[in-house]
């Protein structure tokens, strides 16, 4: 017969939440341009605004030719793929390796419609600059209100 000892196993895994959440947070003081996906492959960090009229997406891509980049939307899907192209370094001995190469592609899902026919982007040091157009349809329409005299 097994004596299990509950206040042991809460202390041990009360340990190891602890663990893991100072890894995290060790992990969210380290800025990052790139981050790890489910597979382990970079994707890019992302932010993405919005006023009445626009969505503003803004990705970080240093060392990412501008050529290798593909921007795709389908529906409210807005997919981000391209390639970071590293150094041939292979007799190397790495001290540290912690940025990506290779392809990535990342999706984002938009809240509100938009317009495919005006979407821009512009590429300049490193960010790309997505602009997406709300459609007509989700944009607030003022009321006017008539009074009666």
């Amino acid at each position: 017969m097994i004596s299990l000892n509950h206040f042991r196993e809460m202390e041990c895994l009360h340990h190891e939440i602890d663990a893991i959440l100072a890894g995290r947070v060790r992990q969210q003081l380290e800025p990052r341009t790139f981050l790890a996906s489910s597979a382990l492959r970079q994707v890019p960090c992302m932010n993405l605004s919005e006023d009445v009229d626009n969505f503003y997406l803004s990705p970080l891509l240093p060392g990412v030719a501008v050529d290798s980049l593909d921007i795709r939307l389908v529906g409210n899907s807005l997919t981000l793929g391209g390639e970071r192209h590293g150094k041939d370094l292979a007799h190397t001995s790495w001290q540290r390796q912690e940025r990506s190469q290779g392809k990535f592609a990342r999706t984002i899902e938009l809240p509100l419609d938009v317009d495919a026919e005006k979407i821009s982007a512009e590429y300049l040091h490193g960010e790309l600059r997505i602009l997406l157009s709300k459609a007509e349809a989700v944009k607030p329409k003022r009321i006017s209100i008539k009074t009666g005299n």
